[in-house]
């Protein structure tokens, strides 16, 4: 197949550069630069033995370097570790052309919808599913593998992002404490009435016996054999399954509260640290930072405002009514009565405080941006360059050392 043969290629030279790049440095303690790494492509294409790079798309060949020189950019930043020889049994498979993969809609009269074909350099049209419409002008195309043997591709389109109105109602704001018991509570309002509490859905959890039983069979199969082979594909199938439940929920929840909302706050959460604890299967389970990371394209997407509140702001303990600090609160009260003699659910409480401190600082945003909220506010720059787009971007913050 084509794509398979696209994307062992790009697995070849960036396993060429690399060990090229390493011996460099063995022999000469310096690093290779990547301008003669692709000056070395270049003549490796001319060679007998590896004439077959020829019938490869160039750009392909090219961006496997870049993303090697990028891979050790970002282990010297300290944002991943050191890159790694990629292996041909790994069954996650991709490649990325920059430029020249066009989409092309099967009909132009609307007849066929959700079919389209896309054209590959060397290869032609490919038949595709299309899931959206494209808009703007494509950039880039990065096809991809799943465990399962089916291929995606993801096509970067370059649009214009409309800038962001300050909102014209404070009911159109929005505050979402995020959660386990309750995967979402969502306040728009300075009451209790107008609470909504979105229920955790827990879909491995749900399907924790089918993924034991697949599991345990996949492990009496024999190692080499056929049948190991088949139900390595029964379990990616379950675990894809899983997955696309749970996207299809977040997607779902994140449209409709961008939709129907001007402005959405939200707590910064450490998910890092979180997973290290015993609710590891439940964050990892939620999907809480994907749900955050949709909320805050979609925003920009729709022109809306994204805040995020600070983890360390108190927004359980803070009572709303007085004001108040409850200090010695724990992870088991989910309910607690004030000085005042209010009495707080955890998540509902929470939920208002976000939404109050988020609309101080998206006010504090406005007064000083003119309309579109400031960086150092924390609030989403939407229609500037401040965005969620990684486009030649590093996407991964340092991990101790210096900082960018």
């Amino acid at each position: 197949m084509a794509l398979g043969r696209y994307a062992g290629a790009r697995r070849w030279v960036f396993n060429w550069a690399l060990a090229t790049r390493r011996g460099y440095y063995a022999h000469h303690g310096k690093t290779l630069p990547r301008r003669e790494l692709m000056r070395q492509l270049t003549a490796l294409k001319k060679r007998e033995e590896t004439r077959w790079l020829r019938d490869i798309d160039s750009q392909l060949l090219q961006q496997a370097v870049s993303d090697l020189d990028r891979a050790f950019l970002n282990f010297f930043e300290k944002r991943a570790r050191f890159p790694h020889f990629k292996s041909k049994k790994d069954p996650s498979q991709s490649f990325r052309i920059p430029q020249r993969c066009v989409l092309n809609p099967q009909d132009a009269k609307g007849e066929g919808k959700g079919k389209g074909k896309v054209y590959l350099p060397k290869v032609g049209h490919i038949k595709v599913k299309q899931h959206r419409p494209v808009e703007g002008k494509t950039r880039s195309a990065t096809f991809k593998r799943d465990c399962t043997g089916n291929w995606h591709i993801t096509l970067v389109c370059q649009v214009e992002m409309p800038d962001a109105k300050a909102p014209s109602r404070p009911e159109t704001t929005v505050g979402i404490d995020l959660g386990f018991a309750s995967f979402a509570t969502v306040t728009n309002g300075t009451d209790g009435s107008k609470t909504q509490k979105i229920p955790s859905q827990k879909h491995m959890r749900r399907a924790a016996r089918k993924l034991r039983r697949v599991q345990r069979s996949f492990s009496r199969k024999k190692k080499g054999s056929n049948n190991r082979v088949k139900q390595r594909l029964v379990v990616a199938r379950t675990h894809r399954k899983v997955a696309n439940q749970r996207n299809d929920f977040l997607h779902k929840q994140s449209h409709a509260l961008v939709k129907s909302n001007s402005a959405i706050c939200v707590e910064e959460l450490s998910l890092r640290g979180m997973a290290r604890t015993k609710l590891a299967r439940s964050v990892h389970d939620a999907g809480l930072g994907s749900f955050v990371r949709m909320l805050e394209y979609k925003c920009l997407w729709e022109g809306k405002h994204f805040v995020k509140i600070s983890r360390w702001f108190p927004s359980s303990k803070l009572c709303r009514m007085c004001g108040a600090l409850k200090s010695d609160l724990t992870l088991r009260d989910r309910e607690w009565v004030c000085e005042c003699g209010t009495v707080h659910d955890r998540d509902i409480n929470a939920a208002h405080n976000i939404r109050t401190e988020g609309m101080r600082i998206l006010r504090s945003g406005v007064s000083r941006a003119g309309g579109s909220g400031a960086g150092e506010l924390g609030i989403l720059a939407v229609g500037h360059t401040e965005s969620v787009n990684a486009c030649g971007a590093f996407v991964r913050p340092p991990v101790g050392g210096k900082k960018r």
